[in-house]
Formats: C-alpha cells, structure tokens, sequence
C-alpha cells in the first residue's frame, strides 16, 4: 500500500510539472538562436537592401538576431533553391522580390518548385521603378517618347536592364505589352551598368528601382518621364506616374516576400509573420524604407501565397507572349 501511494504521488507530481513546463517549453521554443536570411542576390540590390532594412526590427521583434547572407546566381535561383532544400524549422529563411513568379516561366528547367516545395511567412513592402532615358533622347514625357519610338523601325531604340528576368527587364516588357512596342532589349550583369550605359547614351532607356534612379535623376544625369506605380512617389514628387504621363493602364511595382521551406510547422510560421507584421509597424522601419523608396507591406502567408500563385499565372503569359527565354 505505501508503495503504490509513494507510486500515485510520484505520478501525480510529474504530471503536476509536466503542466507546469510542457506549455513554457512550447511557448518559448522558437526561436532559440538566430534565423537566418537569405538574399539570393548580391549585395546592394533592392532585394538586399529590403532585407538589411527589416533585419534588425524583425530581429529586436523575434528576441533573437536575425542574419543576412547573400547567395547568388542564376537569377535568384541558387539561393532559393537553398532555402527550399533547408530543415523546414523556420531557421532558414529567404527573401525573394518577382524572380519568385517569373523564373519558373523564364528557365525550362528549375532546381526546386516555388509551390511545392516553398510557403510563405509574409510580405515586406513594395518599390516602384522609374522610367528613365538619356538627356539626349528629344522627349519631355512618355507621349512624346511613345510617338518617337513609332516613327521609327522596330527595335531602333533599346533598353538595358539588370538581367533577362530582372524587374528592371519585366517593368519594360510590360510597357512594351501596354504600349504594342517594340523596343530593343539590351541585358546588364547588374542594375549599375545599365544606368551607366542610359547615362552615356548607349541604350536609351531604363527601368532602374526607385532608391537607385532617384541620385541619378536629381543629379540630372537622367531624365525621368514616370514612375511605374499608381501614385507619385514622395521621392520624386514631381514626376508623374506612367499612367498619367501617356500610358494609361500601365501599373508596375517590384514586392518583396519571405519564404520558408514547405513542412515548415504553422506555428512556426505565425511567429514569424506576427514578429514580421510588429516590425513592419515600427514608426522607425516604415520611415527608413520609405527614405529608400519602400512602402510596407502586411499580408498574412495565406494571402501571400495566393499573391505569388496569381503572379506566376499573369508572367508566364508576358514571358511566353514576348518569347524571353533565360540567358
């Protein structure tokens, strides 16, 4: 009788702690070290920069560091496919802009399956691009730039851009689609060159983010003859929309998006998304990225998964339309 009484305590007071501690240890077991994110670029690109600027108010938010490192190539593809291939433990993160929706239309073969074997934690924000053109070029506005490059042959005037599936390469195919154009594509290894050689005169045009066109433009190395969103950014207020300059219809912006290998626990992911969400509603983050051309972005994974799927259905028919295939 003593033993099965000293046996019923022994019971009861396990399970006494086992109440006691089961909901702390869940509670408290993510994160308990630092999360890593991946930027599938190099360093210095909207994407990177997007990423630097979240990385500490996210971190602050989650009690733990959050750490950005750069693995890039093939467009995005090598580092994505890292996350994708990543303990589904919400350690390893990566941030993604469009490339996400537009490369499995882009390359015929991919080395992991954006809906299969990726989920989202959330959105960050969204950046606009610029279109700009040489000084040289006889044009005010984007009217006058749409009936100088009717005047002349098909494919007389070019654009540069940071890479065939780049954003800067898909703001200008979308306005070619709006506009029935017909404008020379002319790929960069990098954002930088191509404004360098719009700068010179070598291509006439280009589609540069917002936070890189804007020191160019107000340094009158560029002429600017429209922003790519709905509204006019705060940045350049006195440049129109491309809308409102001469093609209506026309609506671009560059969003960015974290991800997280598929498997990853849910709960795992409501973490994140919530830290994420109370970071990106810090008065000091949303002032930061709006000093960089950034407007934030809150959305729940759901949402942002549905955002993804609808942008791989609506680009793989501008890139099959326009016949770009990956370099």
């Amino acid at each position: 009788m003593k033993i099965n009484t000293a046996a019923g305590a022994l019971c009861a007071a396990l399970a006494v702690a086992s109440c006691w501690t089961q909901p702390a240890v869940a509670a408290g077991a993510f994160p308990e070290r630092a999360v890593t994110l991946v930027v599938p670029f190099a360093p210095g690109g909207s994407v990177d920069i997007a990423a630097r600027l979240i990385s500490d108010a996210w971190g602050r938010a989650l009690g733990q560091s959050v750490i950005v490192e750069n693995r890039a190539g093939a467009s995005g593809n090598i580092g994505m496919a890292a996350v994708a291939r990543a303990e589904p433990n919400g350690y390893m993160l990566a941030i993604n802009t469009m490339s996400l929706a537009i490369n499995p239309a882009l390359f015929q073969s991919m080395p992991f399956d954006t809906k299969k074997d990726l989920r989202s934690v959330g959105t960050v924000g969204t950046s606009q691009h610029v279109l700009t053109v040489t000084n040289s070029l006889p044009v005010a506005n984007v009217s006058e730039l749409l009936s100088y490059v009717r005047e002349r042959p098909a494919n007389d005037l070019s654009f540069g851009s940071a890479g065939t599936g780049s954003t800067f390469h898909m703001a200008a195919e979308l306005f070619k689609s709006v506009s029935r154009t017909q404008i020379l594509h002319v790929p960069y290894k990098g954002g930088g060159p191509a404004m360098l050689d719009t700068i010179s005169g070598q291509v006439q045009m280009s589609f540069p983010v917002l936070s890189a066109a804007k020191p160019q433009v107000d340094g009158k190395k560029l002429h600017a003859l429209g922003v790519t969103g709905s509204k006019r950014s705060p940045l350049l207020p006195d440049v129109p929309t491309i809308a409102e300059s001469g093609l209506p219809g026309y609506e671009f912006n560059t969003w960015f998006v974290i991800s997280a290998p598929a498997g990853t626990p849910q709960p795992v992911i409501d973490t994140l998304n919530a830290k994420l969400e109370q970071a990106l509603r810090s008065p000091e983050l949303a002032q930061r990225m709006s000093r960089e051309g950034f407007d934030p972005l809150i959305s729940t994974p759901a949402r942002t998964d549905a955002m993804v799927d609808e942008e791989m259905t609506r680009w793989a028919g501008i890139v099959k339309d326009a016949g770009i295939q990956a370099n």
